[in-house]
């Protein structure tokens, strides 16, 4: 838990355990930001309930308002992490219940506030935690510019609103871009099935950046479907992937999937550079990209 320090004209409040990322920066015109590693909060979208908001004491800086729970970033801390700890710490939300969708990032280049637009996958009710919140609250989308807000908030509420709909999604080809590096996949297909689910496993946790996608903001979160055919199908599930094992052609199964998640209003890109394959996807709805693509991803 960090708690902002008393500032000239306001009353003082209590301290809780001090981290050194938590201080004050001045910009240059001589406005405050908390934070001297920046600072993150979670934007929780249950679709059900809404978003998940804060309401400000009046001691904190931009008392009364309405907010998103968050604060300052630990050294070395990603901003992801800290936008969960810190909902963790203010409003008892616990990480399970969370998958990043986004990262918007508003950088002034002396301070940075990250929003981690997150789903709620697991419902929970949000506890008050600590002295900062006078109410927790789920606020349907529609009715959160209804509400006195926080500045900060309310000038990226009308960008962050955007965001939460837009569902990218990738489908692989597995065989094609497995095939595609001269390894010795061939003598062991699972084992090279799992080599490359690994590699996927790695870009569910630290997300794509925006420009790959091309999409706006910092860093993205899609959901990821990796189709195995043949021998390939023996490897194991893997959390956060959605594993799709052909019973026939692997083809057909990677066109299903890709009109599934079209059907669902997703951004769907399907990585292989099967040329046959590649028109019946595009015809789908999907975006294309070459295995070299995935590959350079790391």
């Amino acid at each position: 838990m960090t708690i902002e320090p008393p500032v000239p004209g306001e009353p003082r409040r209590p301290f809780g355990p001090r981290d050194s990322g938590d201080a004050w920066v001045v910009a240059p015109t001589g406005e405050r930001y908390w934070g001297r590693y920046g600072a993150a909060g979670l934007l929780a979208v249950d679709p059900e309930r809404g978003v998940l908001l804060q309401h400000r004491v009046s001691w904190s800086h931009f008392g009364d308002t309405w907010a998103l729970p968050g604060g300052a970033r630990h050294e070395g801390e990603s901003a992801c992490d800290a936008a969960l700890r810190e909902a963790a710490e203010e409003a008892g939300v616990p990480d399970a219940s969370i998958r990043p969708h986004v990262l918007s990032v508003l950088d002034l280049g002396y301070w940075s506030y990250t929003t981690l637009v997150g789903d709620v996958t697991v419902p929970f009710e949000p506890t008050i935690s600590d002295p900062e919140s006078r109410e927790l609250a789920w606020v349907p989308v529609e009715e959160v510019a209804r509400h006195p807000l926080h500045p900060g908030f309310e000038a990226s509420w009308d960008r962050l609103r955007a965001l939460v709909d837009v569902r990218p999604a990738v489908v692989v080809d597995a065989a094609n871009v497995v095939g595609s590096v001269p390894d010795g996949w061939w003598r062991d297909r699972s084992g090279a099935a799992r080599g490359l689910l690994s590699r996927v496993s790695a870009l569910v946790q630290r997300g794509i950046p925006a420009p790959v996608l091309d999409l706006p903001e910092d860093t993205w979160f899609p959901r990821w479907s990796v189709v195995l055919e043949g021998q390939a199908r023996a490897a194991g599930d893997v959390s956060g992937i959605d594993v799709v094992r052909a019973e026939a052609s692997g083809d057909d199964a990677i066109v299903a999937e890709t009109e599934r998640l079209v059907s669902t209003g997703a951004l769907v890109t399907v990585v292989t550079s099967d040329r046959a394959l590649r028109e019946r996807v595009t015809d789908a709805g999907a975006v294309v990209r070459g295995a070299r693509w995935l590959l350079d991803l790391g």
